[in-house]
């Protein structure tokens, strides 16, 4: 069971990991604080694989990375939302941290639903209500980030590869 949590529009980098948390020399530690003032239940109660279902412009603020570590770290599978800031899109995307955009997952899905989502397809269904969505599915190169752990694992496979190729 996937558990979905649900956070209002403009979350911004500051709530997802205020500011007080990091730096830390074990970026892990992170995830313990996630969303921490924000949602104090989230923060204690999160589960491994749990996705966090979002509004308009998940991310904004900032452009650190932290944000998207911490919510890396924390365990949850992925986020859901309407739309997110740019940068940090990005910034997941290179960490290795999937999201996925679906306007509709918004209005229809309510925290505590169970949901389950299928990354390569885009697939989203709520096993609470029944009801299923098609998410902008990950691109198969995003999807191989993803896979790798982030941009600088999948950057080092390459390299591996095409010096193995090489000899």
């Amino acid at each position: 069971m996937a558990k979905a949590w649900k956070f209002q529009n403009n979350i911004n980098t500051d709530q997802i990991i205020p500011g007080r948390y990091y730096p830390r020399e074990n970026v892990e530690e992170l995830g313990e604080f996630c969303l921490c003032e924000l949602h104090p239940k989230f923060a204690k109660e999160k589960q491994k694989g749990d996705i966090i279902v979002g509004g308009s412009n998940f991310g904004c603020g900032s452009s650190r990375e932290y944000a998207p570590i911490a919510l890396k770290y924390s365990g949850v599978k992925c986020i859901i939302a309407k739309s997110f800031a740019r940068i940090f899109y990005r910034n997941c995307i290179n960490l290795g941290f999937p999201i996925l955009v679906c306007k509709e997952c918004y209005d229809e899905i309510t925290e505590g639903d169970d949901i389950d989502v299928n990354l390569e397809s885009g697939e989203i269904k709520n096993n609470t209500s029944g009801k299923k969505y098609n998410a902008q599915p990950l691109p198969e190169f995003v999807l191989k980030i993803v896979d790798a752990g982030g941009m600088i694992n999948y950057l080092k496979e390459q390299a591996n590869s095409e010096n193995t190729n090489e000899v």
